[in-house]
C-alpha cells in the first residue's frame, strides 16, 4: 500500500477519533431537576402533606457515599397495659398490689405495699426488725420508761392505702393519664394515648409515600432534598439520560475503532513488500 494513501487514511481515522473524543469528553451529562417542585428541603425543615406535619430529620451519606434522608412525623396512638390480678405495679413512686375480686368484676383495687423497713428505721423507739411469737409477727417497742414490749405488727403498722377504679375511670399513671378499659377476674387493662415518632428513610431517586401522596425524591446536592409529584417530567429526564449514555457508548466505540484502524494502517504501511 502506498504510504501516501496510508497517510490519508490515518489522518482521516485520527480526525474521526479526535472529533468523537472531544464530543464525548465535552458533552454535558443531563441530570435530574424539577421546576417548581412540591417541596425543596434542607435538614431541619418542616413541611405539610395531607394535613400532617413532617420534619426533615437528617440528610447525609451512608458508608458507601450514597445520599440518604430521613423524614419524621409525630402521631398519637393508643397504647395499653395489662395488670394481672395479684401483680405489683408502680404508681406515684410507690409499689401497689393489684387486687381483683369476684368472677365478673367491673373494678379493681390498688393496695399500697408498705415499706415496713423504712417505717421501723424512722421510729427510734422500735427495733429495726420484727419478731415472731406464737406464730404472730411482733414489733419490739421501747416506751418512755425504757421498758420494751411486743406489739402485734398489724397494730403497729398503719393500714395500707387502697385505691379503687372502675371501668371508665381515669387516673395519673407516670407522665400520662390512663383510663380503665376493661376488668376481668384475671387482669385489668389500661389504655392511654401517646405521641410516637414515625420515621421514613429516603434514598436517591426513589419513590416515597407520605400520607396518601406519592413523591419522587431527589437530592440536588448533599444538603438539599426535592420531593415532586411530577412523575411525567421525571420519567422523561430518565429517558434523556439513558439516550445520552447510549450515544456516549457509541461514540466511545467509534473513537476506539478509529484509533485502532489508524494503528493498523500504520503497521501495514511499514510491512516489507514481497515485490
Amino acid at each position: 500500500m502506498q504510504r501516501r494513501a496510508v497517510a490519508v487514511y490515518v489522518a482521516f481515522f485520527l480526525l474521526v477519533g479526535s472529533a468523537t473524543g472531544v464530543i464525548v469528553t465535552t458533552a454535558q451529562t443531563p441530570g435530574i431537576s424539577f421546576e417548581n417542585p412540591d417541596h425543596e428541603l434542607s435538614s431541619g425543615d418542616t413541611f405539610e402533606v395531607d394535613g400532617n406535619e413532617y420534619t426533615v430529620a437528617e440528610i447525609g451519606e451512608d458508608g458507601d457515599g450514597n445520599l440518604l434522608g430521613q423524614v419524621e412525623r409525630n402521631r398519637t396512638a393508643e397504647q395499653s397495659e395489662s395488670w394481672s390480678n395479684g401483680s405489683t405495679v408502680e404508681v406515684d413512686g410507690g409499689e401497689w398490689t393489684v387486687r381483683i375480686e369476684g368472677d365478673d368484676p367491673s373494678s379493681f383495687t390498688l393496695v399500697e405495699e408498705l415499706d415496713r423497713t423504712a417505717i421501723l428505721e424512722d421510729d427510734p423507739n422500735a427495733d429495726n426488725e420484727t419478731y415472731e411469737r406464737n406464730g404472730e409477727e411482733q414489733v419490739a417497742v421501747t416506751d418512755e420508761n425504757g421498758e420494751t414490749r411486743l406489739v402485734p405488727a398489724d397494730e403497729y403498722f398503719p393500714a395500707p392505702e387502697e385505691r379503687s377504679y372502675a371501668v371508665g375511670d381515669e387516673f395519673a399513671y407516670g407522665d400520662r393519664t390512663a383510663a380503665v378499659d376493661a376488668v376481668s377476674a384475671d387482669a385489668a387493662t389500661l389504655v392511654w394515648t401517646a405521641t410516637e415518632t414515625v420515621s421514613t428513610e429516603i434514598e436517591q431517586d426513589s419513590r416515597v409515600t407520605l400520607g396518601d401522596t406519592e413523591f419522587v425524591a431527589h437530592f440536588q446536592d448533599s444538603s438539599t432534598l426535592v420531593l415532586s409529584t411530577n412523575f411525567e417530567s421525571y420519567e422523561a429526564q430518565l429517558a434523556e439520560i439513558d439516550r445520552h449514555e447510549t450515544n456516549s457508548d457509541g461514540l466511545w466505540r467509534v473513537m476506539i475503532v478509529s484509533l485502532l484502524s489508524s494503528g493498523l494502517f500504520l503497521a501495514m504501511a511499514f510491512m516489507p513488500s514481497r515485490y
